[in-house]
């Protein structure tokens, strides 16, 4: 039996980034489940799918908000975290996940630097200002917090994207090492998934088998043979 006072205690406020697909929506559905209220962002592009993964949060009985915005744009993910704060009843956030992220299947040689600059922008600078944002509203909460984000391993022919991810956790470990923010509560922590069947992989996995000659299941299956458990996520 839960008390009266457990009942009638606020929900906690998840903000996950890129959450209209894959990972992110994952994310965003398991934290519902835990009983968070959830705000999930992506593009404007992708606007349909988000507002499909807001109706799956209300199906699980939380509260949920769509916060259109690119996560590379500074006034656009400070005024993200704003929206979320004043939409939600408890009037705070209380745990942002870094999700969102982009790859490009491409050699070094023909990596173009505007290639290198979009996965940078999104990747590092995106993680970077959801870093920011969320840490400043945390800390004039006073009430301690959650920030993680989305690194990864090294890849060939992702050379940018390897490059973004190890961005990633350089900074996550500056963060939450340093007293910056653990003097006010706040945890910094990254996770760093093996391949998950999703759009991006099935992307990449295309990518490789326009560059190899080989077939998309050649690389599904080189991956498999590279993961302990010999299986995709």
């Amino acid at each position: 039996m839960h008390s009266e006072s457990e009942l009638s205690e606020p929900k906690r406020v998840a903000l996950v980034t890129g959450a209209a697909k894959g990972i992110g929506k994952a994310i965003a559905l398991r934290l519902a489940a835990d009983g968070f209220s959830v705000a999930v962002n992506d593009l404007s592009s992708n606007a349909g799918s988000l507002s499909q993964v807001v109706a799956e949060i209300k199906n699980f009985g939380a509260d949920a908000l769509a916060c259109l915005a690119d996560v590379s744009v500074d006034d656009e993910v400070r005024d993200m975290v704003d929206k979320v704060v004043a939409h939600f009843p408890i009037g705070r956030l209380d745990v942002m996940i870094a999700n969102a992220g982009v790859a490009k299947w491409s050699s070094l040689v023909n990596t173009t630097a505007a290639e290198w600059e979009t996965v940078m922008g999104v990747n590092a600078r995106g993680t970077f200002l959801c870093y920011k944002y969320a840490a400043v509203q945390m800390i004039k909460q006073g009430n301690g917090g959650r920030i993680i984000g989305a690194a990864s391993i090294c890849v060939p022919s992702l050379g940018a994207y390897s490059a973004s991810k190890f961005a990633i956790r350089g900074l996550t470990q500056t963060a939450g090492k340093s007293q910056e923010l653990g003097a006010h509560g706040i945890t910094v922590n990254a996770y760093a998934p093996g391949g998950i069947d999703t759009a991006m992989l099935g992307l990449l996995a295309s990518g490789s088998a326009a560059t190899s000659g080989g077939t998309s299941e050649n690389y599904f299956q080189a991956l498999k043979e590279r993961t302990p458990m010999g299986c995709i996520g």
